[in-house]
């Protein structure tokens, strides 16, 4: 006996079988993927071991579909307000076995304790039995695993943090306390148990220009307004939203941050006097403008301080019995060792404020609100990230982990969390990947990992703060140098053009450039108006092709058939007939010979009005002729749009065919099919 849902509609899952009481097995929910579809049902699927050994939530799988067609595939006595039990035998789901229940009783297939499948509506796990599930069996040989995450999270989170927080135009303390309390609050309220939160090279790369423009009251109203529009989202589930951006939009997004990131650091890297260009194109001209004419004076020892970190990161990850070492932390230390001990006169972090609350915090003002009408675009573009960080992130720790992430609960976390991070000194938030593989990869068993994470960054800053004042800003730069490269997405960019895909190239290319040309706001439009102009240009593509009536196809189906009477026509639609091809459409038949045309529609999956107004024309032409229009393998969304447009009155319910061979058959007026 098995539990799954395989045989549910909209779904993805995997098939290999994992082993159960040595019978016949259940299917292994850690190769499920997700399927999401278009409605309001959860179905999560969780497996524990027959040797009763608890782990967790082995794995989930989500259909968001009809609540009735559940219903049909699971049977009539689901209870869709509480939990359904229910089992898979056969091909087919039988019914449930028990309903409604409020805890999360074990199902008794597979002989012993096999595992259990829950139903529940849409996307709404309270927090209160997302924890109640996450803690199941938690024990000390979690916490410990726990505590061991969050410490090396913290080694990894550290010198990213302090980089992040110069790098947004604000500094490094900024970026400290920001991953602190992001962590605390972000991680214990979060959708996503795996999940870390905390300064990101996106965000970086939209307050570099505000706080440019605006200064740290910029920022911290920036964040605010972000963190508003993203609890709104939460509100009314439009997160989901984000993820319909096109993946060749957030692959040349990405690059093109990285590449702002990457621009951003060549002042401190060289020790030259930063651009005053507000875009990373615009910093590259002056920089070479700057080498033409002799201007840029390089500071050597701050290349070899860059030049020390990189080479470092590098090799340390390079290396397999190195992989678990910090490569940042390691690399950063060595690099302010040789500073210290050289004499290299350079900038650094400077003063490490003792308190959880910098002296630089937001305090409201009234003068606030005409800021805010000036950062509106601005911190939707924070909003966006933050929402798109978040759910991806979210999904990738479901993928490797299993445990299914509550999205809405996610933008809650991520929500509070901006609107209070300004009031401490820090800056916006949000999921970070590599931080969250590393206390995956690590062991981590809970959203502890994440809270532990800020304990340990609690005790740097009460206790290390004197040495990380130290930290030149060329050693940071190499930091941010080797990331913005390694956040490149160099797989995609590599994959598109080893596929030879022509259009999602131009997509990423142009997402891309004007990322590093114009502002992020701009860009994110830019990337999603090309590729819907692209989208519709290629489903507006409907192909028409008419053909003769072939008496000898019609005879080898079954029709009795003589030859084919030549003032019948059939044309084959194929896509659909909207305002944007209707023109192109009409010119097809202006020279249609005969007095009776069948359209075959089995290929069209949608028409609007104007596109029912012109089978109306098409049919008061015909009928001008004396002949009449036949309408065949009509879709019921189409057929729906005719209804209403009054169309199908006027063509006649006569003139409506299951097929295109019957609508061939009646205009000829031949005996019954054989």
């Amino acid at each position: 006996m098995r539990l799954c849902t395989a045989d549910v509609p909209g779904e993805v899952f995997g098939t290999k079988p994992a082993e159960c009481n040595g019978g016949s097995g259940v299917r292994d929910p850690r190769n499920f993927g997700q399927g999401l579809g278009h409605g309001h049902v959860q179905i999560i699927v969780m497996l524990k071991p027959h040797n009763g050994d608890d782990i967790g939530l082995a794995g989930h799988a989500i259909y968001l579909g009809d609540v009735g067609q559940v219903g049909d595939l699971l049977g009539h006595r689901a209870n869709f307000a509480g939990l359904g039990i229910y089992q898979y035998e056969g091909g087919k789901h039988s019914e449930i076995i028990e309903d409604g229940h409020q805890g999360l009783p074990w199902y008794s297939g597979c002989r012993q304790e096999a595992g259990y499948g829950f139903i529940m509506h849409g996307s709404t796990m309270t927090l209160l039995s997302i924890l109640r599930s996450e803690f199941s069996g938690y024990d000390g040989r979690s916490l410990k695993r726990d505590i061991l995450a969050g410490v090396t999270v913290a080694t990894v989170a550290l010198p990213l943090s302090l980089a992040f927080g110069l790098a947004s135009g604000a500094t490094a303390a900024a970026g400290l306390i920001t991953a602190i309390f992001a962590g605390l609050i972000m991680g214990t309220l979060s959708g996503a148990p795996s999940q870390v939160s905390g300064p990101t090279g996106a965000m970086s790369a939209v307050l570099i220009v505000v706080a440019s423009q605006y200064h740290l009251p910029g920022v911290w109203i920036a964040s605010l307004m972000a963190g508003m529009m993203v609890l709104i989202m939460a509100v009314f589930r439009l997160g989901r939203a984000v993820l319909w951006v096109p993946s060749p939009v957030v692959g040349g997004f990405t690059s093109g941050i990285a590449l702002i990131i990457f621009v951003g650091q060549i002042s401190n890297a060289l020790g030259v006097a930063p651009s005053s260009a507000a875009t990373a194109f615009g910093k590259l001209i002056e920089y070479v403008a700057r080498l033409q004419t002799g201007q840029l004076d390089v500071n050597w020892h701050s290349m070899a301080t860059t030049g020390l970190v990189i080479f470092g990161m590098i090799i340390l990850s390079s290396m397999p019995m190195l992989r678990s070492v910090p490569a940042a932390v390691v690399a950063v230390a060595i690099a302010t060792g040789m500073s210290v001990l050289m004499g290299f006169s350079l900038p650094t972090i400077g003063t490490i404020p003792g308190g959880l609350i910098l002296p630089d915090h937001y305090v409201p003002a009234w003068s606030d609100l005409l800021l805010a009408r000036e950062l509106v675009f601005p911190a939707m573009s924070l909003a966006i990230l933050c929402v798109l960080q978040a759910l991806v992130c979210g999904v990738a720790c479901t993928a490797i982990t299993g445990k299914p992430m509550e999205m809405d609960q996610e933008l809650i976390a991520q929500g509070l969390g901006n609107l209070i991070l300004p009031f401490l000194g820090g800056i916006p938030a949000s999921g970070e990947i590599a931080r969250s593989k590393v206390g995956v990869a690590t062991g981590g068993q809970t959203r502890l990992t994440t809270i532990f994470h800020a304990i340990s960054l609690i005790l740097v800053v009460l206790f290390l703060r004197d040495w990380i004042a130290r930290i030149p800003l060329a050693a940071l730069a190499g930091v941010l140098i080797v990331t913005s490269v390694r956040m490149n997405d160099w797989k995609e960019a590599k994959w598109l053009v080893g596929h030879g895909f022509k259009t999602p190239i131009g997509i990423f290319g142009i997402t891309l450039t004007a990322t590093a040309a114009l502002d992020l706001t701009t860009a994110i439009i830019v990337g999603l108006l090309v590729s819907m102009v692209m989208f519709v240009s290629r489903i507006g593509a409907t192909a028409v092709s008419i053909k003769p009536v072939d008496a000898d196809i019609m005879r080898g189906r079954g029709y009795a058939m003589n030859e084919p009477n030549p003032d019948v026509a059939v044309a084959y639609i194929t896509g659909p007939i909207f305002f944007g091809n209707v023109q192109i459409i009409k010119e097809r038949f202006v020279k249609l010979p005969g007095h009776t045309l069948i359209l075959s529609m089995r290929g069209v999956p949608s028409i609007d009005l104007s596109g029912a107004r012109l089978i109306g024309q098409m049919a008061e032409n015909m009928m001008a002729r004396r002949g009449a229009l036949m309408l065949a393998a009509v879709q019921p969304s189409v057929r729906t749009m005719l209804d209403r447009a009054g169309i199908s009155e006027s063509i006649g319910e006569t003139n409506f065919f299951w097929s295109a061979d019957q609508a061939i058959f009646a205009a000829h007026g031949s005996v019954n099919p054989r």
